[in-house]
C-alpha cells in the first residue's frame, strides 16, 4: 500500500505591535544608555580625581580590586580608589551587592574609600602612608585632621608603631595641640584686654570690696545650703523620736513608764546618723583649724580690739570715748 504525500499549509498572520508598548521599550533603553553615558562621565571624573589610570570597566576593576587585597597599605589606597570608581560605575543599589561579592564587609569597603579620598586631598596623610607599613594603623590615621597628622611626620619610629600605640600617640597630639591652641587663645585674649587697658589711660585697681563681692556671694550660698543640711538633719532627727515614742505607745499591754526595748532596725538607723553627723562633726572641726591657722590671729585682734567706756588703749586715764 503506497502513502500519498501531503503537503501542510501554514498559514501566516501578521503580528500587530503595540505603539505605545514599543515607544515604552525605546524609552526604557534610551534612559538606561543615558545613565551609562553619566555612569562613565562621573566614573572617569572620580578616576581622575584619586589618580586612577586603569581600565573604566567593571570587570576589570573588580580584577585589580582583588590583587590590591592582598597588599598592605599601598593595597588600600589602590583598592579604595577602584571601590570609589567602581560605585560610580555600578548602578543605585548594586553597589553594595558586588562589594559583597568580592569579599568585603560593608564598613572594611568604606574605610578603604575614606582612606584613598582623603589621601588624594592630603599631602601630610599621602607622606605618612609611606612611613605607616601596619593597615590597621594607617586606617587609624585617615580618622584624624591634618592638624594633628603635623605632629607625627618627623617621627623616626612612626612605622614601627601598632594601631593601638599610634592611637595613644595620635590622642596624645590632638590633646596637646588643644592645649597650645587653648593657650594661644590666652594669649591673645591677655595682649587684647592689656592693649585696651593702656588705650584706656592705664589699669585701674578696684576697691578689694568690689574685687571680692562675687566670692562672697558664693561663700554666702555655700554657708546657707549647710545650714539647710544641718537643719533638715535635726528635723529627721526630731521625726524619728517621734516615730518610736508613737510606736512604744501602740505596744499590747503598754503602759506608761514601762521600758520597751528597741527594735534592732532603729538602732541601726540611729547609729548610720550619729556615724553622719560625727563625720560632719569632724569635717567642721578640720575647717574650724584650717580657718584658724590661716587668719586666727587677724581674727582675734578684730575681735578683742574693743573701745573700752571712758578709756582709749594704750593711754589709761584719758579722757572718755563716747
Amino acid at each position: 500500500m503506497s502513502r500519498i504525500a501531503t503537503k501542510t499549509q501554514e498559514t501566516v498572520t501578521d503580528v500587530v505591535l503595540d505603539k505605545n508598548a514599543v515607544a515604552r521599550i525605546e524609552q526604557a533603553q534610551d534612559a538606561m544608555a543615558i545613565q551609562a553615558q553619566e555612569a562613565s562621565t562621573q566614573a572617569k571624573t572620580m578616576a581622575l580625581q584619586v589618580g586612577y589610570d586603569g581600565t573604566l570597566s567593571v570587570g576589570a576593576l573588580e580584577d585589580e580590586i582583588r590583587f590590591y587585597q592582598k597588599r598592605t597599605v599601598e593595597a588600600i589606597l589602590e583598592t579604595g580608589k577602584r571601590l570609589l570608581v567602581l560605585k560610580e560605575l555600578t548602578p543605585h543599589g548594586e553597589f553594595q551587592q558586588r562589594v559583597e561579592l568580592l569579599g568585603f564587609a560593608k564598613t572594611t569597603a568604606f574605610r578603604f574609600m575614606q582612606a584613598a579620598a582623603k589621601t588624594a586631598k592630603s599631602s601630610k596623610l599621602e607622606l605618612l602612608s609611606t612611613h605607616v607599613k601596619s593597615a590597621s594603623a594607617f586606617l587609624e590615621l585617615v580618622t584624624h585632621d591634618d592638624d594633628t597628622l603635623e605632629s607625627l611626620k618627623d617621627m623616626d619610629d612612626i612605622e614601627r608603631m601598632s594601631a593601638s600605640e599610634l592611637r595613644a600617640t595620635l590622642r596624645q597630639a590632638k590633646e596637646d595641640n588643644k592645649f597650645i591652641a587653648e593657650k594661644r587663645d590666652k594669649e591673645s585674649e591677655r595682649a587684647d584686654r592689656a592693649e585696651k587697658t593702656l588705650a584706656s589711660g592705664g589699669p585701674r585697681s578696684a576697691p578689694v570690696s568690689e574685687r571680692l563681692a562675687d566670692f562672697e556671694e558664693q561663700v554666702g550660698k555655700a554657708q546657707e545650703a549647710a545650714s539647710k543640711a544641718l537643719l533638715e538633719i535635726t528635723k529627721q532627727l526630731g521625726a524619728l523620736n517621734d516615730w518610736w515614742s508613737e510606736e512604744m505607745t501602740q505596744q499590747p499591754g503598754y503602759e506608761p513608764g514601762d521600758a520597751v526595748p528597741t527594735p534592732p532596725e532603729v538602732v541601726e538607723l540611729a547609729q548610720k546618723m550619729h556615724d553622719h553627723i560625727e563625720r560632719i562633726a569632724a569635717s567642721v572641726g578640720g575647717l574650724q583649724r584650717q580657718i584658724w591657722e590661716n587668719h586666727g590671729h587677724d581674727i582675734q585682734a578684730a575681735r578683742t580690739y574693743v573701745m573700752q567706756p571712758g578709756v582709749i588703749p594704750g593711754h589709761a586715764g584719758q579722757a572718755e570715748v563716747e
